[in-house]
């Protein structure tokens, strides 16, 4: 059994495979995050080289099944993973928490992608808090006038905003903590992702009354979806 890795269902799915007879499971994570919490059974870190090299791994570990875990914003190996599954007849299915849903006293303004935050910020306020990975950052390198708060999990590379603060850490987070960073560096506007499960964030956000940017997901292949880590396994043993 393969897990495509790197999300806190991820972790909890590969102890509940690694407690069910007769399952072998390894996750396999890409390798981005320094330090990863290592999952139950057997990990395995890096790329595959594209759905060739994916398809020739599983052929050669003789894989029974795949569940992506991955991040919701992880498209591309999500589409390898479907392409590759595909075409060796293996079952593949995608474990993805539901997406955020606003409520009563919510800003919140949906953009395509991060990058299509930028052009909205200068009427939402000019102090913005970051939470969007790693990767996105560069969308808003060189902009001089607006002032950001970044939050990764590890230091990001450069480009980068170039008035800025820079704070670590990996959640979960909690609302009270989420409170006091918000009013410490006075944000006046949230852009994230929608990465779907609890965010202490936005429920933070709510109550400062903060404008909220968020990216939507890209859309899935077609292929079974599952909500939860026990209707994975239930899936995988059906």
């Amino acid at each position: 059994m393969l897990v495509l890795g790197g999300t806190d269902e991820a972790r909890r799915l590969a102890a509940l495979l690694a407690a069910t007879a007769g399952v072998h499971v390894v996750t396999s994570l890409a390798g981005r995050t320094r330090r990863p919490e290592p999952p139950a059974g057997q990990l395995r870190i890096g790329g595959f080289g594209g759905p060739d090299g994916l398809a020739a791994w599983l052929r050669e570990h003789r894989v029974d099944a795949v569940i992506d875990a991955t991040h919701p914003f992880a498209a591309t190996i999500t589409a390898n993973a479907a392409d590759a599954t595909y075409r060796l007849g293996i079952p593949f299915a995608v474990l993805r928490r539901p997406g955020w849903r606003p409520g009563a006293g919510d800003r919140w303004h949906w953009v395509a992608t991060v990058a299509d935050a930028n052009p909205l910020l200068p009427a939402l306020g000019r102090r913005v808090f970051l939470t969007t990975g790693r990767g996105d950052l560069a969308a808003f390198a060189g902009r001089d006038d607006l002032w950001f708060l970044l939050r990764t999990v590890d230091p990001p590379p450069p480009p980068l905003p170039t008035h800025h603060v820079l704070v670590t850490g990996r959640g979960p987070f909690h609302v009270d903590g989420e409170l006091a960073l918000l009013r410490e560096h006075r944000i006046d506007v949230l852009v994230t992702r929608d990465s779907g499960g609890d965010a202490a964030k936005l429920v933070a956000a709510r109550r400062c009354r903060l404008s909220v940017v968020i990216a939507r997901r890209p859309p899935l292949p077609d292929v079974p979806v599952v909500a939860t880590e026990q209707a994975a396994v239930d899936w995988l043993t059906s």
